[in-house]
């Protein structure tokens, strides 16, 4: 991921946090055409301090079920466009638009899983996970022979990230007015993206006035 010094993130609870906000990423391997396969899927995220596992499962019929070995898993992160507009600078130093965001790319290796036990576990934490959030009661019975049945429908994976690249693009080279400007401009939008991008451009730019 191309990061300029000046957006580069060091400290991995900002993937943690990101991670909790949003844990549907993108996995990314090479098929055996030499082509890129791409799957959306929810993660669980695990975190030992620079130790970090992640895993999930595919549908079997997916043609990167199975994929092992070098892989790459994007986490996404809020992002909104940014007017020039809200420089005070704008036209003394010809501002142009951009876009912040925060984002994440782990580089790494992945293991399928097809044993019952691994992929019960898989999914029953994925209930544990998700369902108390919107107010659901599901989970997985492993008495139930038909939810047994069902994880033949799926292949499961272990990913072990072994570089972590972390991007939160927020206006850090710029001075603080226009960060400040910036911040004022974003809260007078509607939406949770404009509201997420403005609070973590005051987060970085009182670390640097700090």
């Amino acid at each position: 991921m191309y990061t300029p010094p000046a957006f580069a993130e060091h400290d991995l609870a900002g993937l943690d946090w990101l991670l909790a906000r949003d844990p549907f990423a993108t996995l990314v391997t090479t098929g055996g055409d030499g082509l890129p396969v791409a799957t959306h899927l929810p993660v669980l995220y695990a975190r030992q301090g620079g130790q970090v596992l992640l895993e999930g499962h595919w549908a079997r019929a997916n043609a990167q079920a199975g994929h092992a070995g070098p892989a790459l898993l994007v986490v996404h992160g809020p992002h909104h466009y940014i007017s020039p507009g809200w420089y005070p600078d704008k036209a003394q130093a010809a501002r142009v638009p951009t876009w912040n965001y925060a984002a994440a790319h782990l580089s790494g290796t992945l293991e399928p899983l097809h044993g019952e036990v691994d992929l019960a576990s898989i999914v029953a934490r994925l209930g544990e996970r998700f369902e108390p959030p919107v107010g659901g009661q599901w989970r997985y019975d492993p008495d139930d022979e038909r939810e047994r049945r069902q994880l033949r429908g799926i292949v499961g994976f272990r990913f072990q990230a072994s570089r972590i690249e972390l991007k939160f693009k927020l206006n850090q080279n710029h001075p603080a007015a226009n960060v400040e400007g910036a911040i004022a401009g974003l809260g007078q939008l509607p939406g949770e993206a404009a509201a997420e991008v403005a609070a973590l451009m005051a987060d970085r730019l009182a670390r640097r006035d700090g």
